[in-house]
């Protein structure tokens, strides 16, 4: 069983519930933050990428509302600075991807199912 990880996540988003559900069926103890409530830090974001190793537009929700509204993929592309991204990405969890596990040495984006089982079981 692995150790307590952090788990970020919205609950009415269907990808959130579907990982929370692996993570109980396999016995998995995290602690739940709730992604707009208790929205990441610019800071904790910016640890967050560098212990993930992807890039920072990783952890934008590209397929939310509010990404399109911002027209965010072309400020993305026009080459937003890292500190911009965190910036915006801590300004409304709904800018962020999710769910968000944040373990000791790790920290997953997204639910890819081989992915979590690597770093988890």
């Amino acid at each position: 069983m692995a150790a307590n990880v952090l788990f970020i996540e919205y609950p009415k988003c269907s990808t959130c519930r579907k990982a929370k559900k692996w993570l109980d069926e396999h016995q998995v103890v995290y602690d739940d933050r709730h992604i707009v409530e208790q929205n990441p830090t610019a800071e904790e974001l910016a640890a967050w990428q560098g212990q993930s190793g992807l890039r920072v537009r990783r952890f934008f929700n590209t397929s939310g509302k509010l990404y399109r509204e911002l027209g965010l993929k072309d400020r993305l592309n026009a080459g937003m600075d890292d500190t911009e991204a965190f910036e915006l990405l801590a300004s409304d969890g709904m800018l962020v991807k999710r769910p968000i596990v944040v373990g000791e040495d790790f920290v997953l984006v997204g639910f890819r199912e081989a992915d979590w089982e690597q770093a988890l079981l």
